[in-house]
């Protein structure tokens, strides 16, 4: 049989499949060949008389985060406030290429917008390519559009750090979205385990969305390092102007003279900020050997 796993806790992974949900374990080959199944894997999967069973093979997968451990997500809600606290760019701008590197698409949610404009904040981002939306869990405004994003169904995940917004936006979206409920609860009793695990919880628009407790936002680490030579790609609006370089072949994109990259964020096509947090990303890889680095996913 083939399935979704909803969550994994306590050594028992709880497979989705034609509306039914089933308590499995991994067989041993996965600890032998140290793969974890994720919360978002579609796998296949034996059962016993009991309808429990066993995970036999995951399917490939479109893309994995590491913490929080979700597998083949859609598109990834990152949060952010215009105010209290003040946007981090460099964060924002961090998760969107690591987004982007994995095939995720992300969304920017900008919230607390009844408290003070939030123009400066938007415009910084408008002209990326990217959706955004602005959010008041106090008036309600672009709760229409949110509901419009999440119909498209799929796996979508929220990450925003703390004082955002995020739980208030969830909580006005999905009054009780974090409480366990249904047939996971009753198989895995209430207060039983205190990990902080991922749950894919289904939306009433379709899909699902992926609950992750404990996790005010993505932690990075050595294999959310983008290599030094995707990067540039990581970044849309530097799209019309890769390759285009004087020097196109070794241009970093951070000082060289006839960068075209730089020469677009001089004419102002290009947000200053943006390309600020790039070069940040690409120093943080520069000399990085290819031992060091994550392999390509």
């Amino acid at each position: 049989m083939r399935g979704r796993i909803l969550k994994g806790i306590g050594g028992f992974y709880y497979v989705e499949s034609e509306g039914k949900l089933y308590e499995c374990r991994a067989r041993g080959i996965f600890r032998k060949r140290k793969i974890t199944p994720l919360p978002g894997d579609f796998v296949e999967f034996s059962l016993h008389e009991d309808e429990d069973g066993n995970v036999d093979e995951i399917l490939p997968r479109k893309n994995y985060l590491i913490r929080p451990a979700v597998a083949n997500i859609d598109r990834l809600f990152i949060v952010a406030s215009v105010t209290e606290p003040q946007p981090n760019y460099f964060i924002i701008d961090k998760t969107i290429a690591t987004a982007e590197d994995r095939g995720i698409e992300p969304v920017l949610v900008i919230t607390k917008t009844d408290l003070t404009s939030p123009d400066e904040f938007y415009s910084v981002y408008r002209g990326c390519g990217f959706r955004t939306v602005l959010f008041s869990a106090e008036t309600g405004e672009g709760e229409a559009q949110l509901r419009e994003i999440l119909r498209e169904g799929g796996v979508s995940a929220f990450t925003g750090n703390s004082g955002v917004g995020k739980s208030s936006m969830i909580n006005y979206l999905y009054p009780g979205f974090s409480l366990e409920t249904g047939e996971i609860s009753e198989k895995l009793g209430r207060g039983r385990h205190t990990t902080r695990s991922v749950e894919l919880l289904a939306l009433p628009e379709g899909g699902y969305a992926a609950d992750t407790p404990g996790f005010s936002s993505l932690e990075f680490d050595r294999f959310d390092l983008i290599r030094k030579e995707n990067l540039p790609f990581c970044f849309r609006e530097f799209a019309p102007y890769l390759g285009k370089c004087r020097f196109a072949s070794d241009c970093s994109h951070t000082v060289e003279k006839g960068c075209a990259v730089i020469e677009a964020v001089n004419e102002g096509k290009i947000h200053p900020s943006r390309h600020k947090s790039y070069v940040q990303m690409f120093e943080e890889v520069r000399d990085l050997k290819d031992w060091q680095l994550p392999k390509e996913r």
